[in-house]
């Protein structure tokens, strides 16, 4: 049976007569699609044990989700009304939380639950307030997505950013759930638009609103037959102008930093360390430097340390140290950029030489300038800042010296970068508020 059916699909696509109705044709074209699509989906899920015995975040993935139902079980009683947000991992939750802290003000007899795709994002924040339910996400197979869907009864799904689950997008639309994309960006490039990706590009239509971040974005859908779509702008803006409204003081860097000018290597790779060792070399009393690593081995922060000419101390050792008598802090633990980069003078963002560019927006909503590798054009907010002025492109370690060098010694340089920056955050707020604007308006929760 399913070689005729096969056989009259071809014919529909090619223009000729079939043996059977064409919504027959095409409802049974769907279903052997999601057939093929389940067997995949349980084929990775058991093949991911074998690279598991030798990779700890793979082990996470599949130990978190075996205690997902009994979770669930206990957490949820028929009575909750549940609005269900979906973030791949942490990025996309921070992206998710005006929105999430939006709906908890406006509809605070719901239950908001989080998932997580990532151990990276589930394992930070697991034990976070900002949801009352998180857990990860069960793999996208009919039948785990029957079962979570029947026992959540979401009222409302959103998902953040770039996730398209069929059969969870399915799911909801039997059901009649709305769901909506939240901050999503799509290019050409992607499976949607592609001659090959009927598949997918059906699944994204199954989304009740999509809201995306930028034009480009939104005139693709538009041209590609999807009109249930508004430009509505980053909600992660929304999240980092939360930063200047809670306390950012540390006590540590105020005795670090003293009236020194400070420099921050955010989120920094070997590749962006390299370049401030070899400035350090050059000009050995210019500024205080505050090194934040992405790599936090042991070995990383020993050699990262050696190469530091200058006197080095971790954060791990500042108790009872005379900090001014430093000139580099290396930060070796994690949570503290966000309040770190309040006092710098001059915020560098690593990543832009290694596997991509880590998060200007933080730094940048501050008022101060901020100085990139090369490697910036996937992420629009660098890519508008470098064309105001507000971010400085280099690619050498001779480019590194020449525009550390002059933010130094021209402080009219550092407050012009630092107040494109600061308005370029400001004009982009309220997100956030047009996306619970329409869940109110149209919505019935």
């Amino acid at each position: 049976m399913l070689v005729n059916y096969a056989r009259n699909i071809t014919k529909l696509r090619n223009g000729g007569q079939c043996n059977y109705p064409k919504k027959r044709i095409l409802a049974a074209n769907e279903a052997l699609v999601y057939f093929i699509y389940n067997i995949a989906i349980s084929a990775a899920w058991y093949l991911l044990r074998i690279p598991a015995l030798f990779n700890a975040k793979l082990r996470l993935f599949i130990k978190g989700r075996q205690g997902v139902f009994s979770y669930l079980d206990k957490h949820i009683n028929q009575q909750d009304k549940v609005i269900w947000i979906h973030a791949a991992s942490l990025g996309e939750f921070e992206q998710g939380l005006p929105v999430i802290q939006k709906l908890r003000s406006a509809y605070p007899e719901h239950k908001i639950l989080v998932t997580f795709f990532s151990p990276s994002g589930y394992e930070v924040k697991k034990n976070s307030e900002e949801a009352q339910l998180i857990t990860y996400l069960p793999m996208d197979t009919s039948q785990k997505v029957n079962r979570f869907l029947e026992k959540v009864k979401p009222v409302l799904a959103i998902f953040v950013k770039y996730e398209v689950w069929p059969n969870y997008l399915r799911g909801l639309q039997k059901r009649k759930v709305p769901v909506l994309m939240i901050s999503g960006r799509f290019n050409s490039g992607q499976v949607f638009f592609k001659w090959y990706g009927s598949f997918m590009r059906s699944a994204l239509g199954k989304f009740t609103h999509l809201f995306v971040q930028d034009s480009s974005s939104f005139e693709l859908l538009q041209n590609s037959g999807f009109s249930n779509t508004s430009l509505s702008g980053d909600t992660r803006f929304d999240r980092v102008s939360e930063i200047l409204e809670r306390n950012n003081s540390l006590n540590f860097m105020e005795r670090f930093k003293g009236t020194s000018l400070c420099l921050v290597l955010g989120s920094s790779w070997p590749e962006d360390e390299a370049l401030l060792a070899r400035y350090l070399q050059q000009n050995p009393a210019a500024l205080k430097v505050v090194i934040a690593p992405h790599d936090m081995k042991e070995g990383h922060l020993q050699r990262l340390r050696e190469s530091i000419p200058s006197r080095v101390i971790f954060y791990s050792d500042i108790e009872d140290e005379d900090l001014s008598e430093y000139q580099v802090l290396i930060l070796d633990t994690i949570g503290l950029l966000t309040k770190v980069y309040s006092y710098a003078d001059i915020a560098y963002v690593g990543g832009g030489f290694a596997t991509g560019l880590h998060n200007t927006l933080e730094p940048a909503v501050f008022g101060i300038p901020v100085v990139v590798g090369p490697q910036y054009d996937a992420f629009n907010e660098a890519r508008d800042l470098v064309h105001l002025g507000g971010i400085s492109v280099i690619d050498s370690a001779e480019s590194f010296t020449q525009t550390i060098g002059q933010l130094v010694q021209h402080p009219s340089n550092r407050e012009k970068m630092g107040m494109i920056n600061a308005q370029y955050v400001e004009d982009q707020k309220g997100a956030s508020t047009k996306i619970i604007r329409f869940i109110q308006e149209h919505l019935s929760l």
